[in-house]
């Protein structure tokens, strides 16, 4: 299945793109969440909700699905890794930032 992140991985793989132009990328786009289980729920119910979260196309799974192929070095992944937390990381400071300054939040 392709995405703008399996698109970006191919690009890098092509070399039609340098790694710090795909982690520029990384940095500059929207990541769409991805739900774990909740942990108490996840022991009350014992291990019919071990199985793995659903994959999320366009997501970091992508990403990781490329290095366990071995479609990216460790160093290649490390790097898009800290380029995508920057972008999640960037993207909760606004929304926060947005609530706290949104009114009756005080």
């Amino acid at each position: 299945m392709s995405s703008e992140v399996t698109d970006l991985i191919s690009a890098l793989r092509a070399g039609t793109m340098s790694l710090d132009e795909v982690a520029q990328r990384f940095r500059e786009r929207s990541w769409p969440e991805t739900l774990s289980p909740d942990p108490v729920e996840s022991r009350t119910h014992g291990g019919a909700l071990d199985d793995p979260d659903p994959y999320v196309p366009g997501s970091f799974d992508d990403v990781s699905a490329a290095f366990h192929r071995h479609e990216l070095t460790l160093a290649e992944y490390e790097v898009l890794a800290q380029a995508a937390s920057d972008s999640i990381n960037a993207a909760d400071k606004r929304r926060r930032s947005a609530e706290a300054d949104a009114p009756g939040s005080e």
